[in-house]
């Protein structure tokens, strides 16, 4: 594949023909050994493939760009697209109330009030349904809120009814498939290279009567999506997606527990708030699959990155690939996206055995201040060997578990909580603050020590 001569910055925006251009890194600024680092990394934590694609061309790529993988609650931002078309053609109306729609599901079916939700509560994760869904794993459905407990449009909670009836909603007002609906107003006018219809498909079980819309995706038509994003929903002469759209779709109307916002099932920036990985330059967003599928858009850089992993047979974390944005974003010389987290970077000394113990027994993680809403987060470490997560200035119980200290490795076993078993080296450089690594050597807490 041949390098194409570096665009002139004063340029529009370039668009993928039947294949993508490529340009030569250093050409545009980048750094080459940078990128070569970020590459490393990304094959030591099981990527399948990466693209990095500013202004429309490729200014990196490996793995196997071609290669399908589900795309898990990618799909979620997929059908937010296909919405928005069907809304400008006043297919669909968000302030619609879902029991206009002849929304139910079975026992226990919905109430009156649940029925009041709207459509743009579901797009939002605000609906206030919290009956059972299809594909959501066990501790998404551990994590669930008691039924009733929140009224429609005041709580927002990552919730796959939400998303599942969506879907059901999009087919019955668009009179297709999903499916092939995005294939027809999307992944044909924009030229993907892999996708067919056929790479979608739908999960049922008991637990619900609407069933989930899973779809496989190479890297390089997910890169087509996000860069049709990143250009206000034009491709070349077509608007495909109204602009008013997408900015209102990107836009955060909730806080996650994580400090992102969340838009019509489209995450939005910061992402630093409790696991310190790396700043995302604001007005960015980014659609996220369990697994670690992502396609992140960065307006003010013109920039996109997506990311691809091989769900539902492995998993890359979040914070492993918050470290391979950083890796990128510090290629491309961009400011203000955070310190270096990978252990080599740590402050202070690794602490063992006795020290690690006299540091932390008793005493509590302070962490997350940034956060919302539950934030900032408590990690209490009591001497009986209990351990507790606690959030927001009320200090609400978010878990309780078991810890102990293993040689270098502080260890915490929880019942709800990502993940499960936490093994942690902690460095600190005195006994005020203590930075906590996974075993990737990713900083996963940066933390206040305090008595509580």
């Amino acid at each position: 594949m041949n390098p194409m001569p570096a665009p002139d910055p004063s340029a529009g925006m370039c668009f993928p023909d039947a294949s993508w251009q490529h340009v030569e890194p250093e050409a545009i600024g980048w750094s080459r050994q940078k990128l070569e680092k970020a590459e490393r990394w990304s094959r030591q934590i099981g990527s399948i493939s990466v693209m990095v694609v500013q202004r429309g061309v490729v200014v990196a790529q490996w793995g196997d760009v071609a290669a399908k993988a589900e795309l898990a609650s990618v799909r979620k931002s997929i059908l937010s697209a296909l919405i928005g078309i069907a809304v400008d053609r006043e297919e669909i109306d968000l302030a619609q109330s879902i029991g206009s729609l002849g929304i139910d599901d079975n026992e226990p079916s919905l109430t009156a009030e649940e029925k009041t939700a709207t459509v743009r509560d579901l797009l939002q994760s605000r609906s206030g349904v919290y009956h059972a869904a299809l594909y959501e794993g066990a501790a998404a459905a551990a994590m669930r809120p008691a039924r009733h407990s929140h009224k429609p449009g005041t709580f927002w909670h990552y919730n796959n009814w939400d998303f599942n009836t969506l879907g059901t909603i999009y087919e019955r007002a668009a009179r297709s498939s999903l499916f092939d609906a995005f294939e027809r107003e999307i992944a044909r006018p924009i030229g993907m290279e892999d996708y067919r219809p056929s790479d979608g498909r739908y999960v049922t079980g008991p637990d619900s009567v609407y069933p989930a819309y899973p779809i496989r995706m190479s890297a390089r038509d997910l890169a087509r999506f996000a860069l049709l994003f990143l250009n206000k929903g034009r491709w070349q002469h077509r608007q495909i997606i109204s602009r008013a759209w997408i900015e209102e779709s990107t836009k955060a109307y909730s806080h996650s527990d994580l400090g992102t916002g969340y838009g019509y099932m489209w995450w939005t920036a910061p992402i630093n708030a409790v696991w310190p990985t790396v700043n995302l330059p604001a007005g960015a967003f980014f659609a996220a699959g369990t697994g670690g599928q992502y396609a992140f858009v960065v307006p003010g850089h013109d920039l996109v990155v997506v990311h691809n992993a091989p769900h539902p047979h492995g998993e890359v974390d979040t914070s492993a690939v918050g470290r391979l944005l950083w890796l990128v974003l510090d290629a491309a010389g961009l400011p203000d996206i955070g310190p270096d987290a990978a252990m080599e970077a740590a402050r202070g000394v690794r602490n063992r055995g006795d020290s690690l113990a006299r540091l932390l027994t008793g005493k509590t993680l302070l962490y997350g201040e940034a956060a919302a809403p539950r934030g900032p987060y408590r990690m209490r470490l009591d001497t009986d060997g209990n351990a507790a997560v606690l959030g927001g200035s009320e200090r609400v119980q978010i878990d309780a578990g078991k810890w102990s200290i293993r040689e270098d490795e502080v260890c915490c076993d929880w019942s709800k909580i990502h993940p499960r078993q936490m093994r942690l080296t902690a460095f600190s450089a005195d006994a005020s603050r203590v930075q906590l690594f996974d075993r990737r050597g990713i900083l996963f807490i940066d933390a206040q020590v305090v008595d509580e």
